[in-house]
Formats: C-alpha cells, structure tokens, sequence
C-alpha cells in the first residue's frame, strides 16, 4: 500500500510502525468476508481493508479528523476475524488501537458520546462502582426510555439479579491439594467479579484440585483493556502498570510459574503487554515478563491432567468462540479438548463464526449492530438445538456469556465451571 507521510511524520517510531505495518496490506480483500460489521452493513468503509484506508489518510492529513471516518472506526468491534483471514500479516489490532488513541485525542465528541465513555471508563474497570451503577440501573430500568437509545440500552443490559460477592476481599493464597505442581497468579478480573463471581470461585477450585497452588492478590485489577479501546491509552497504561508491579514483586518472592486468566478479552490484553510498552524502557522487560507467563485458563489446564468425571450421563453442550480467545489468542481446539476428556460431547456450530456483538463496552456504545450481530449469533445456535442433544452453551469470556445470555433462554456457562463441575466441583448455579 502506498504511503504519503511527510518527513517529519516518518521522523515518530510509531508512524515508521504503522506505515511498515501498511504496506503488507496487498488489497486482496480477503478480510472482508470474515468482517462481521461489513457482512451486516456491506460497506467497504465499515471493512478492515476500507478502515486502513481511512485511518491511513487520517494519519496522513494529521489534524482533527473528519467525523465521518470516526464513525466507522467507532464501528470496527476489535474482532481480530481480519488478523486470523490476513495472508500477509497485517497487524491489524495495534493499527486500530493507534487510530483510536488519536481520535481520542483529536476529536471533539459530541457531549453525550464524549460523557457516555467518560462514565463507562470511570465505572466499568472498578469492581464496587460497576455493582453500584448495576443496582442503580436496576431501579431505573422501568423508564429507561427516557434517558436516550445509547443509555437505555446500558441500562437494559443490567442483569436482573446481581450476585452476591463470594471470595473474600484482599490478598490470599490458596493452597494446592496433594503434590504442588505450579504456583499461579489468578487474574480476577473487574466486571467478571461482579457478573458472575462463580467463574473464578471455579476457577480456584479446579486449579488447586489439579495441584496448583492459587495467588490472588488485592493490588490486581482491570487489565487495561475496556480503557484501551476507549482510546485511552494513558489510563490503559496506569492499570497495566499496578498489575505488573504486584505480579513482579510476587515473581521475585516466592515466583510464579503463569499469571492465569480466564476471560479472554482480559487475556488478549495482558499478553500484549510486552507492546503497550515496548517504547519505554523502565517498563519493557517487566511487560515482557508478565506478557510470557500470563496464559488462558484452558492453556494451563492442558499442561496438568484432569481426572476422571465423577457425573454420569454428562449433557452436550454447544461451544461457542470467543473472539478474543480465537482471533486475539489462537486457541481454539483446547477448550473443547477439555469439555470432552471431562465428559461432555461438544456439538459444534456449522456456520462461519461471527463476533456476538458484546466486544468490551461495544454493545453498549453501538447497541444497534451489537444487537444486530447477536441475533445472528443465536440464530445459528437455535438451528443447532433443534437438531441435537445439546444442553448448554459454553464459552471463555464473561462477556460473550452475558450478551448472549440476553438474547436465550438455554443455559449459559463458563468453560471452567463444566470442567470443574465433572471433575468434582458443584454443578454450576444455573444448571
């Protein structure tokens, strides 16, 4: 692809990145059938192929950049279906990760938009404000009408029964049964925690029950990630930094053998660590350190052997893939190796993978095509339960769980909380 920076443009080592970035792009267009928001709106612009142009010329231009291309960058969902698609490895998460820290930086909002994600970056990463602002939605929500589409539909999204909090607050360890294998970080997550609380309270029991001895800390909190793809990186960076901080500090303790995740989009965020600060030099090798050792859930299950299924009769599920895990990570086949050596018979689902829609905070700020991709979600997976067994439907992330929970009535669960429930752990509350 050509590029028309100036010199002095060219003289940023992020724009040497981008444009060297740019120009593996060959135009072939193989992007565009794996994009679910060009599948839905069939506009080159709302493509991975057309969003490159438009960012390219953004860049190129500098200043504040036309309103039309935010809106389509606004659009793009951070799938990563074009990484998986991409012949020629166009790295295409960091490209769209600039573009929108510059627009966040360059662009003047209108109010509501500006203040909608001021409250969400605000809320969101905060575990209590995020359970106060859900109990508030819940008194609300008979009038959510009257407060606009985008906040209504943040506020219809508040689940109608909020957990209680499970694990006790503060730094804990929890010791291996039997022989220790590994000692591990559990990452607990933000919105996780007050969603739904039984995934890691499984999480911690499936570990330990493996032989892993369990560290959790209080200093731990939101990767970064829904700030980050706000477009704000200095914020994204702040979280990054207390988290590397504690795990560093526990490494050079007593030492860590992984940093464990079990939401992928929290996952996808914290492996990349190693280039959110890569350009600085009191932080790169820490990064890189955290970056290394941080692995899903299902990566650290398939390095211990699970045992035998203590439930008969164990129902089929349907498993459905997280973006972040499939597309960000590249996992997909140990999961469902997992539900099966567990006992479960997984039914897959035959047509091509589309995100569902939640994506972060992107079912909330575009709730009309996050809809849009959810109801092609549950189409597909309806077709699936007219014609098989299937029981259940599972995934890795807390927020593929929650939007497709709104659009079904089958059961929803975490991976981890059927591997835990047939290796000895209580069947999960929803079942």
């Amino acid at each position: 692809m050509k590029t028309e920076f100036t010199a002095d443009q060219r003289a940023n080592p992020i724009i040497q990145e981008i444009e060297d970035n740019l120009r593996k792009c060959v135009h072939c267009g193989f992007c565009q059938s794996d994009c679910p928001t060009y599948s839905v709106l069939g506009d080159e612009r709302d493509s991975p192929r057309g969003r490159i142009y438009l960012i390219k010329d953004m860049l190129e231009q500098g200043g504040a950049p036309n309103p039309e291309i935010v809106s389509h960058i606004d659009r793009c969902l951070s799938c990563l279906a074009c990484m998986s698609a991409c012949p020629s490895g166009v790295h295409y998460q960091h490209y769209i990760d600039h573009a929108r820290a510059y627009v966040e930086e360059h662009h003047q909002r209108p109010w509501i938009d500006g203040a909608l994600r001021v409250v969400l970056a605000v809320i969101l990463p905060h575990a209590g404000r995020f359970r106060l602002a859900l109990s508030l939605a819940k008194i609300v929500k008979p009038v959510a009408f009257l407060f606009g589409s985008k906040l209504a539909a943040m506020i219809n999204m508040a689940p109608a029964h909020i957990q209680k909090p499970t694990l006790t607050v503060g730094s804990k360890i929890y010791p291996a049964e039997g022989v220790r294998k590994k000692r591990v970080a559990l990452m607990l997550g933000c919105a996780q925690k007050v969603l739904r609380p039984s995934i890691n309270e499984a999480t911690i029991r499936l570990l330990t029950r493996l032989g892993c001895e369990v560290v959790v800390s209080k200093d731990v909190g939101c990767c970064g990630a829904l700030t980050h793809h706000l477009g704000k990186d200095d914020a994204a960076r702040d979280f990054a930094r207390a988290n590397i901080d504690t795990w560093i500090r526990e490494i050079e303790g007593k030492g860590l053998d992984a940093i464990v995740i079990n939401a992928a989009g929290c996952g996808t965020e914290v492996k990349d660590y190693s280039y959110l600060f890569k350009e600085e030099a009191d932080y790169r090798e820490a990064a890189q350190k955290i970056s290394d050792l941080s692995k899903d859930i299902s990566e650290i299950i398939a390095d211990l052997e699970l045992p035998s299924s203590g439930v008969a009769n164990l129902p089929a599920v349907i498993y459905h893939d997280a973006c972040s895990l499939m597309h960000g990570q590249g996992i997909t086949e140990s999961p469902r190796q997992q539900l099966r050596r567990a006992g479960f018979s997984v039914v897959e689902i035959p047509d091509r993978h589309y995100c569902c829609g939640s994506a972060g905070s992107y079912n909330l700020l575009q709730p009309e095509m996050a809809g849009q991709l959810k109801d092609w979600r549950i189409s597909g997976i309806d077709d699936v339960l007219s014609e098989s067994s299937a029981q259940i439907l599972v995934t890795g992330n807390i927020g593929c769980l929650v939007q497709l929970a709104s659009g079904t009535d089958i059961p929803i669960v975490h991976t981890v909380e059927l591997v835990d429930w047939a290796t000895g752990g209580p069947i999960p509350d929803n079942l």
